[in-house]
C-alpha cells in the first residue's frame, strides 16, 4: 500500500471513528471505497498496530465499490452489549444473551445487505435504545435532534455527546496534523 493510500484511509478512519479510537464511544461503522487488496492490507495493519490498545476492525459487509468496516474498542462493546436494555432489545431480534460478541457480529454482518441496514445496528454503535426504539416507530421521522444519530429522547443530552464526538475527531486531526499517523495518534493517547 501506498503512502498516500494508507494516509487517506487513517483521515478517513480518523473522521469517522475518533470518539472510537479515542476511548469515548464503543464503536464506529465506515464506509470505505478502496479495492480490496489494499483494504485487506491496512485492517490486517490496524489489527496488529492496535490490537493492544483493546481496538478491531472487522468487515461487515462489502457491496459493489464500497465497503463497511466497523471499528470497535472491546472492553467497552463487550460491556455495552451486556447492559439489560442493550441485551433485550436486542434478543427482539434474535440475538441470543449466551452468545458471545464475535458470534453476535457475525450475525449483524449476515443480516446487512448492500443499502439496508437491520435496526439493531444501532445498538452495536452504542446509540440510546430509546432513540432506537423511536427511529423505529417513527420511520425516522420526528425526532427531536438529528447528528450522529437521530434522537427521540433526551435531546440535551445527546447534543452534549454529539459536541464530544466532534471534540474527539479535532483532536485526532490535530494529532495527525502533527505528523503522525493514525496508530501513533491514538496510541499516544492523551485525557480528553
Amino acid at each position: 500500500m501506498s503512502e498516500p493510500e494508507r494516509l487517506e484511509i487513517d483521515n478517513e478512519l480518523a473522521f469517522h471513528s475518533a470518539p472510537t479510537l479515542l476511548g469515548v464511544k464503543c464503536a464506529n461503522l465506515i464506509s470505505i471505497a478502496r479495492n480490496e487488496e489494499t483494504l485487506a492490507e491496512y485492517l490486517h495493519e490496524f489489527t496488529e498496530m492496535l490490537s493492544a490498545e483493546g481496538f478491531r476492525a472487522r468487515q461487515l459487509c462489502r457491496c459493489r465499490e464500497r465497503t463497511l468496516v466497523y471499528i470497535y474498542n472491546e472492553k467497552m462493546l463487550s460491556a455495552w452489549l451486556k447492559m439489560p436494555d442493550v441485551k433485550a432489545f436486542l434478543a427482539e431480534y434474535g440475538y441470543s444473551a449466551d452468545k458471545d460478541k464475535e458470534e453476535m457480529l457475525g450475525k449483524l454482518s449476515s443480516r446487512i445487505s448492500c443499502g439496508s441496514f437491520p435496526h439493531e445496528i444501532g445498538a452495536f454503535l452504542g446509540y440510546p435504545i430509546a432513540d432506537i426504539r423511536g427511529f423505529i416507530s417513527n420511520s425516522g421521522k420526528n425526532c427531536l435532534l438529528c447528528g450522529y444519530w437521530k434522537v427521540y429522547e433526551n435531546a440535551e443530552k445527546a447534543q452534549r455527546t454529539f459536541d464530544e464526538y466532534d471534540r474527539c475527531r479535532v483532536i485526532l486531526f490535530d494529532r495527525l496534523k502533527k505528523g503522525l499517523n493514525l496508530f501513533q495518534a491514538v496510541s499516544k493517547e492523551e485525557n480528553i
